[in-house]
């Protein structure tokens, strides 16, 4: 009854369902391992009461496997490469350059509210932190961008956009003082991953902190409720991209790129479900659709939330610089298949990323178990020295996108159809990443000298070493999760 007559006295019924209040909750490096998506190792009861007062989306993508490229372009509601902010985590960020704007700016400037704050209750070294992630590739002015970390400040009645960032389940992972036997065993690997004890512990770990995730999302629900506000929001819960996995974040495979997208709020239907392709950069021009404001002809997003729901046959994905390590790979995905160029051959898959050497114990362990044998067949061949220019995976029979089918004959005339679609995608965007990074970069070779320069200040900081083998570095990762 509180809630009711707040709300008749601040505004009237029908003006709320013309300016709807947003909220975004952002997971940072998270596929879709909750329970709501089918996954019964975690514990995820608000996202699954999220899912079943919503809808789910099973096929939404990620354009970009790390964080700063997907951010940038969700934000912006256009493909990275368009804009130039593909390479990722910018050295000399530049501001965006004309006609784009991003969805903060353009919500305020129509009357929003807008926030920016970590997720309630988020804590780093025994102090509440409030401040919200951004990770743009372009500079910004968090004074200009929003009007400050709690919507709760808003005027009586303004509309509100409110950003809840959620470190969880980026690494590093909290690693477990115990573990439940009876859980490790019932991890499923995916089978290019060894079936290792560092391993089980590892995603046993990530699985602990996609729970936290969850713990946060019912806190933001509880805030929400709490102010009466709930049920007139659109709350859309969702990650930048995949897991951080070795075989996930940074790369274009279904790991790294598929997220969970779960929407709740007025004229969303409970308990739906959505199976056709989605990318984040749908979510700004869904919002101003539905905020009555105009979409931008530079958006490359579609809405989804009002009118017919766009049919598309294929979505796009970039992976270009992360970090120190250079690379250049696009990605169609369609309903019933997944092509990857790789524009550098002579990579490998473990192509130097002082970040993953430095933070995920997977890496070193994959390296020792193929040098003594410890990888099958199949895993091994992840590990190879080069890559194919192109590879295709059947969804239809191969849902993980593991097997590679590229050289069947049959299937030339499909790759060939897909391949056209994405050099006219290419053509047609723009695509910045053929140049490489910026010309305000620093150079490859600086970045590189900087960023082996963190990787040797971290292991020396382990163990005394900045640069241990990986039969070194093994060994601590495997002390480190109890498995001396």
């Amino acid at each position: 009854m509180r809630c009711a007559l707040l709300f008749a006295i601040i505004l009237p019924s029908f003006l709320i369902a013309q300016t709807p209040n947003f909220v975004w909750i952002i997971a940072d490096d998270m596929s879709p391992d909750i329970g709501a998506y089918g996954l019964k190792q975690v514990s995820t009861p608000n996202l699954d009461r999220l899912a079943a007062e919503g809808r789910r989306y099973t096929r939404a993508y990620a354009t970009a496997p790390v964080c700063s490229a997907s951010r940038s372009a969700f934000i912006l509601g256009c493909y990275q490469t368009t804009t130039g902010l593909h390479p990722h985590d910018v050295e000399n960020p530049q501001p965006l350059p004309a006609p784009y704007k991003h969805l903060p700016g353009l919500l305020r400037e129509a009357g929003w509210f807008v926030t920016n704050a970590a997720a309630p209750e988020t804590m780093r070294n025994g102090k509440t932190i409030k401040k919200g992630k951004t990770h743009y590739n372009f500079t910004h002015d968090a004074a200009e961008m929003f009007d400050g970390d709690d919507w709760r400040k808003r005027k009586p009645g303004q509309p509100f956009f409110a950003q809840f960032q959620i470190t969880e389940p980026h690494r590093p992972f909290p690693i477990p003082e115990s573990y439940d036997e009876a859980k490790l065993r019932a991890i499923d690997l995916p089978p290019n991953y060894p079936d290792h004890p560092l391993v089980r512990r590892d995603w046993y770990a990530y699985q602990r902190s996609v729970e936290v995730v969850d713990q946060r999302v019912g806190v933001i629900l509880d805030q929400l409720k709490t102010e009466c506000v709930l049920d007139d929001t659109i709350i859309m819960f969702f990650a930048d991209h995949g897991r951080p996995m070795p075989w996930g974040k940074q790369w274009l495979s279904v790991e790294g790129l598929q997220v969970p997208l779960i929407m709740r709020g007025p004229q969303i239907d409970a308990k739906g479900v959505e199976e056709r392709l989605v990318s984040l950069i749908d979510l700004a021009p869904s919002m101003l659709k539905l905020a009555g404001l105009p979409v931008p002809a530079w958006m490359e997003g579609k809405p989804i939330l009002s009118g017919d729901f766009p049919e598309r046959d294929t979505l796009f994905a970039a992976r270009d610089r992360c970090g120190d390590a250079m690379d250049r790979i696009r990605a169609v995905i369609s309903c019933d298949g997944w092509l990857v160029q790789n524009f550098n051959t002579s990579l490998s898959r473990l192509n130097w990323s002082g970040y993953k050497e430095a933070s995920y114990p997977g890496m070193a362990l994959l390296r020792v178990l193929n040098e003594t044998g410890g990888l099958d067949t199949f895993q091994a061949q992840w590990l190879l020295p080069t890559r194919p220019e192109i590879e295709f995976y059947d969804l239809k029979t191969d849902a993980l996108g593991l097997h590679d089918v590229s050289q069947h004959p049959d299937r030339a005339q499909s790759i060939a159809k897909i391949r056209s679609e994405l050099n006219a995608w290419i053509q047609s965007s723009s695509d910045r990443g053929a140049a490489g990074d910026p010309p305000t970069e620093p150079t490859m070779e600086q970045i590189q000298k900087d960023k082996r320069a963190d990787y040797q200040r971290t292991w020396k900081s382990r163990l005394k070493k900045p640069e241990p083998t990986d039969a070194e570095r093994l060994a601590w990762w495997m002390k480190s999760y109890g498995l001396d």
